[in-house]
């Protein structure tokens, strides 16, 4: 985790344009939004990134946390959102050591990939003790075992097509291939669960989960579970 954690908090070009940043995080604080149970709702938003848009999401809920490792981009959500009343900004480490029952909603959006099996148990049971009773934990981009890296191109392809910025999409990926992220997730990899093994994974946290319609985001290869404690309505 500690050499993703190293490459996010450097300049990198996972994003091909500013375009394609800004409509990234506007869809994904919009599709999050749609999660949220009630406008007094409080929210974690567990490795957030850029969050650029982060006032949509807050603006449906009563008190949203993003919660964020690398210290650059941490230091940038301070400056952005320090006028929102509504918006918290710590590190991940604060935000797992927060009091128990702090949350109605729990996300983890694309950083189980970045974890390893041992790392993700004990956040997820971490996630747990945060939760309130009936509260969800939101588990997305979690990529299938199958899916090969050719069909990220191909979505970010069609997202480019989609929001005007095809052609920065074309030259950002052939950028990528010559990429400290490319020689990252050559050397390293990313951690990829089935559909039954994240659920079987949620359950030994004391989670029942079922994967979603859809997954948050424009990979629709990748997956998104809802979760809820065991023993909950």
């Amino acid at each position: 985790m500690n050499d993703w954690v190293a490459f996010y908090d450097s300049p990198h070009s996972i994003y091909v344009s500013a375009r394609h940043r800004d409509v990234h995080y506007a869809r994904l604080a919009d599709e999050i939004a749609c999660y949220v149970p009630a406008p007094t709702a409080a929210v974690l938003d567990y490795g957030c990134g850029e969050a650029l848009h982060a006032d949509r999401l807050a603006a449906v809920t009563g008190a949203l946390t993003l919660a964020e490792a690398a210290p650059s981009v941490r230091a940038r959500l301070v400056e952005r959102f320090r006028r929102n009343p509504r918006i918290a900004v710590m590190s991940t480490e604060q935000a797992l050591a927060l009091p128990a029952q702090s949350f109605d909603v729990v996300v983890m959006h694309s950083v189980s990939q970045y974890l390893t099996p041992d790392e993700l148990d004990r956040i997820v049971r971490l996630f747990h003790r945060l939760l309130r009773p009936r509260a969800l934990l939101l588990l997305g981009d979690v990529v299938p075992p199958e899916v090969p890296a050719i069909s990220d191109a191909f979505a970010l392809l069609k997202f480019g097509w989609s929001n005007g910025f095809l052609l920065a999409a074309i030259t950002g990926l052939v950028r990528t291939v010559f990429s400290e992220y490319w020689r990252l997730r050559s050397r390293i990899g990313l951690t990829r669960y089935s559909e039954a093994e994240m659920t079987a994974k949620l359950a030994a946290a004391d989670f029942v989960a079922t994967r979603a319609p859809a997954n948050l985001g424009h990979l629709q290869t990748r997956m998104t579970f809802m979760a809820r404690k065991a023993g909950g309505p």
